[in-house]
């Protein structure tokens, strides 16, 4: 049978506290509903049908990215009516699984065993808790077979004492499943219809349930107030470090880093606390990344080192450079191998060939960096005119001296050599010295840059 998934999402979130609807809330920087949707994609449903409500088109609006079937629950009567909205597009001969837009840690591979429960009949995901409370109770006969389901507001006393309990995922034949939600009632505590109650008529109707009782409480964990959304956030993280460690990352502390995107490592990585890792980022061989360091869509090559307190957006990381501490690379950014980016040093939208170092407070922006060069301390490039942007480029085997402010757009030559403390404003020549002296650029011929003194044993 095909699959259709129906993800019930028109809760208001009141303990929320928040003017914003609760499946709208971050979990590792995205939406609480999106986490479910992807959940469902990796099954391969033949549609994902959205229940919405509270929020009205904020929740479309903001997954306006997301192709699937948004269905609004104009009022909120409860889960069997928020499922029946769905149902008019979805074939008698198709499967339908209930999942929920605020319960983000599901598995794929839960939910898959969960189908394969099914049959010709109803799969019911439970799980134990050790406080129960809130939850519905699995109410089963002397033979252990399900029989209901009763709600913790209707349970008596004995049933509350039932650690078993409905997480509300379930899969069952479209053509059941309508025909029951067809004969709910709202005579209960709530005053809504209850999806809950089709397990019973199933029973009656001497249909099968099946149950599939997961062991990790935390993927059918729902959020319903601030204090769960970050008991749920920091069970994601643990999820993904876990994951890296599997692939051979090792972590300073697996509790202080997080993941906001996904993640992709190569051999002996090592991350240091409070790393933040975002969109998608990928790690070689034997890179090692510093404390309180964020890297937003790049990749970071073999042998990289990236010290503390590092800002990398968008950006390539050639092997074996060294970036930081205190540095950041703006997007657009593409080092080389073996580029050394030192403490305080601002890289936007340029690139940096081999073997090149711009070690202390710079700031070079629409540049590009040849190879081997050497910017000094407090250089910047002027790259803006108050209009618009305009490029640098500093040919192989530069050497800029301190304080040097180039103003774009503008050439350094190939081994040339830039005086401390110049501005400069015109192309210079290769393999010469430039400097600037009262207003007036001079370059000077025939001068020979120092060389290093060999060492010798004192």
């Amino acid at each position: 049978m095909k699959l259709n998934t129906v993800i019930l999402a028109a809760g208001q979130g009141t303990r929320m506290r928040s003017a914003h609807p609760k499946v709208l809330h971050r979990l590792a920087g995205r939406p609480l509903l999106e986490h479910v949707i992807d959940t469902a994609e990796q099954l391969h449903s033949e549609a994902v049908h959205v229940v919405y409500g509270h929020g009205g088109e904020t929740v479309p609006a903001a997954l306006a990215h997301r192709e699937v079937d948004w269905v609004l629950q104009a009022e909120q009567l409860g889960t069997g009516h928020a499922v029946m909205q769905a149902m008019p597009t979805i074939r008698d001969d198709a499967n339908v699984l209930v999942l929920y837009g605020d319960v983000p840690l599901i598995r794929a591979s839960t939910l898959t065993a969960l189908l394969e429960q099914q049959a010709d009949g109803v799969a019911l995901l439970t799980v134990e808790l050790d406080d129960p409370s809130g939850y519905g109770r699995i109410i089963r006969d002397d033979q252990d077979r399900v029989l209901r389901i009763v709600e913790h507001k209707d349970a008596s006393d004995r049933e509350r004492d039932i650690r078993e309990v409905n997480t509300g995922i379930l899969s069952v034949s479209a053509g059941r499943l309508r025909s029951w939600l067809a004969s709910l009632k709202n005579n209960n505590s709530q005053g809504e219809y209850y999806l809950t109650d089709i397990i019973g008529m199933a029973v009656s109707e001497g249909v099968t349930v099946r149950v599939h009782r997961i062991g990790d409480p935390m993927e059918a964990a729902g959020v319903n107030d601030r204090r769960q959304l970050a008991l749920l956030e920091r069970a994601y993280q643990r999820r993904c470090a876990d994951e890296l460690m599997t692939h051979g990352v090792t972590f300073a502390d697996p509790a202080r880093y997080d993941q906001r995107g996904r993640v992709s490592v190569g051999r002996d990585v090592s991350i240091d606390v409070n790393v933040i890792l975002e969109g998608n980022v990928e790690l070689a061989d034997n890179v090692n990344i510093g404390p309180n360091t964020l890297i937003r869509d790049s990749r970071i090559g073999e042998g990289v080192h990236i010290m503390a307190n590092c800002v990398i957006e968008d950006a390539v990381v050639g092997a074996h450079s060294r970036i930081g501490p205190y540095a950041r690379l703006r997007p657009e950014t593409e080092l080389a191998e073996h580029v050394h980016i030192g403490n305080f040093v601002e890289i936007k939208k340029s690139t940096v060939a081999t073997g090149s170092k711009i070690n202390h407070l710079s700031y070079v922006g629409d540049t590009t960096v040849g190879s081997h060069v050497n910017i000094g301390a407090g250089t910047i490039t002027c790259n803006y005119d108050g209009a618009n942007k305009h490029r640098t480029v500093i040919g192989d085997r530069a050497f800029i001296g301190s304080d040097t402010q180039l103003v774009a757009p503008v050439t350094v030559g190939d081994g040339a050599t830039i005086g401390a403390g110049s501005t400069i404003t015109r192309d210079t020549p290769p393999e010469q010295l430039t400097l600037s002296k009262r207003n007036a650029q001079i370059s000077v011929s025939g001068w020979t840059r120092p060389v290093k003194k060999p060492k010798t044993d004192a």
